[in-house]
Parts: structure tokens; sequence; C-alpha cells
């Protein structure tokens, strides 16, 4: 009597997981036939296949659109951590071959990348010659999707926003401090900013969606300063606003030197320990590059601006670019 094989057959391939998931995303099957860099006919008769074997329908299918089932959402998502394990899974290959070789993708969010990646970017092509670094910037939502899908590989975030379950290296405490025009009430005193000197009326923020946005809120909320009305898309913007008497603002400190080198501004530190954000590299728990990202994690640690590393008290930015002064 025959035995049935212990690993039987799966009766779908990752080529179709891989339609699925592009049907989902362009929600028409001629795009993610171009996508997929497959004829449409084929592409509609895999997935067909697809829906015949686990026995459900993915898509509701119109002349005029294309539709996720109930079943299709959680199908999609389950398609989508295969795919990624997948990847994985050739990566690993790669990594035993040479853990230091290849193509590491790194998300950072605004925040961090024009202020941190010209100083890291050097040490990190030399100590890791044969790697090629691709960095994608964006938010941290984005980004965090983008990882979880495979996309990216790691991401340079601040732990103080909801990253979910993921691998982390910290980087660095970036603490935050105040910036005004030399000429506000404010810019009198050469001490800390307490509470007190933070519970202003004109206090400019980024916009939402920017996770610094959130922790700089943070700390208003707790000093019950009121937000001003206006809401930058980036640092630069709120520096310049700020030098044109708009009000005042949260930097983090790693990005003093860069936006207050040519604006007379004045900037404090913060007396609040809480004022401060966490600079990390992420990724995906599973993920092969594991020991690799670590060593990336330490080289970047290692040529982090140790100005940012201490606890910043006053400072005028005279358009020199001098740096915060640290006991």
């Amino acid at each position: 009597m025959k035995t049935a094989p212990k690993f039987p057959p799966h009766p779908y391939t990752l080529r179709q997981l891989q339609y699925v998931v592009a049907v989902s995303q362009e929600l028409s099957f001629r795009r993610a036939a171009e996508q997929c860099n497959v004829s449409q006919p084929s592409l509609s008769a895999q997935l067909a296949q697809l829906e015949d074997a686990l026995g459900v329908r993915v898509f509701e299918r119109s002349q005029k659109s294309v539709m996720l089932t109930a079943a299709g959402h959680e199908i999609v998502e389950r398609a989508k951590r295969l795919l990624v394990e997948a990847d994985d899974l050739l990566a690993a290959g790669r990594r035993f071959r040479d853990p230091l070789q290849g193509l590491v993708k790194i998300g950072v969010i605004p925040t961090i990348s024009p202020y941190l990646l010209p100083s890291i970017t050097p040490n990190l092509r030399a100590t890791f010659p044969r790697l090629t670094l691709a960095w994608v910037e964006d938010k941290t939502d984005v980004l965090l999707s983008q990882l979880a899908e495979g996309s990216l590989d790691c991401a340079l975030l601040a732990l103080e926003a909801d990253v979910g379950d993921v691998q982390c290296h910290v980087i660095a405490k970036d603490p935050f401090v105040l910036v005004t025009r030399r000429e506000h009430a404010l810019a009198k005193k050469a001490t800390p900013a307490t509470a007190a000197d933070l519970r202003v009326d004109d206090m400019l923020l980024l916009d939402d969606g920017h996770c610094f946005r959130n922790q700089a809120l943070e700390v208003c909320t707790n000093v019950r300063a009121h937000e001003g009305a206006f809401r930058a898309t980036s640092l630069s913007t709120l520096v310049q606003m700020v030098a044109g008497g708009a009000g005042v603002t949260l930097l983090p400190e790693l990005a003093v030197e860069t936006e207050t080198r040519r604006a007379k501004l004045h900037v404090r530190g913060i007396a609040s320990p809480m004022a401060s954000r966490t600079i990390a590299l992420v990724w995906r728990k599973l993920t092969p590059w594991g020991p690799s990202l670590v060593k990336i994690a330490e080289a970047i640690a290692e040529t982090y601006p140790q100005r940012s590393n201490k606890p910043s008290h006053d400072r005028q930015a005279n358009g020199r670019g001098g740096r915060i002064s640290s006991s």
C-alpha cells in the first residue's frame, strides 16, 4: 500500500502569489500584467488556477473595476508574508557566501537624512567596500510598511514612533533644542529652557505625518505650549519662519548646525530629559541580514556627530556654523 508523500506539492506557485499581490495593489489586471511583465490572459489564467486551488474567490471582477473579496484581503496579506520569506531565503544564501556583499536598501526619515548621511556615508563606504547602500527617504509609516513588505532591508528611525515588532540597534540619543530669534524674550536666558519657558503661544511644528511633529507635540502638550497656525513640511521651513519672526520652534540637535548656519538665531537646550528622540536602525526580526545590519549600525554609531550625544546648552547661531557648547 502506497503511503502519502510526506511533503505533498503545493497547489500554487510563488509566481501566482506575486500576481495576486500585484493585482491587489493596482486593482487592474492590465496594469498588474504590465508590472509583472506577463500577458494579461496568462495572468488571469494563473489567478483562476490559484482561486481554484484555494477554493475561494480572491477578486470581484467587473468590466469597470476590480475589488478584493473579504477572503481576498487575508489571502493577499498572507501572500505578501510568504513572498517576503521567499526573498529572505534567497538573501540568506547570499549572506552565507559573503555576509557583507550586495545591495542593502535602507530607509531614513527626512528629519535625519540630510543631517546624518553626509557624515556617515564615507565611513560606511570605507568599512564595507563590497556593499552597495541604497537610501530611501520617506515618512516613518511609509518606511515601516516597505520594511514589512520586504522592499527595504532596514530603516533609520526614531524609536519614539510606533515602530512595531522589529529588531533594533540604538545609534544615539538626539535631544531637542529651542530655537528663537535673538530678539525674542526667550533668548535672554543662557540656561536650559524650563517648562515655564516653553509655555508659549507661537510654537511652530511640522505638518501631520512627520514623527518628529508627534514627538515635539508631546513636549509642547506636557508644558502647555500652544501651537502656532503655520505648519511646515520640513525643518528648513520651520527655521526660516522663525528667522522671519513667525514664532519659535523645537529642533532635534542633530539638525541645528545645518539649519542655523545662515540664520541669526538663538538656540537653547531644554531642561527636560524627555525632550529627545532615540535614533536607531531597525529591521525585520527574521531577516538574514541581521548580523550584517548590526555591523552597519555600529559603523553608523561610530561616526554619529559626537556633539549630539551630549547635553546641549545655550548657543547663538551666528552664520559661521559654530557648534553647541557642551559640558
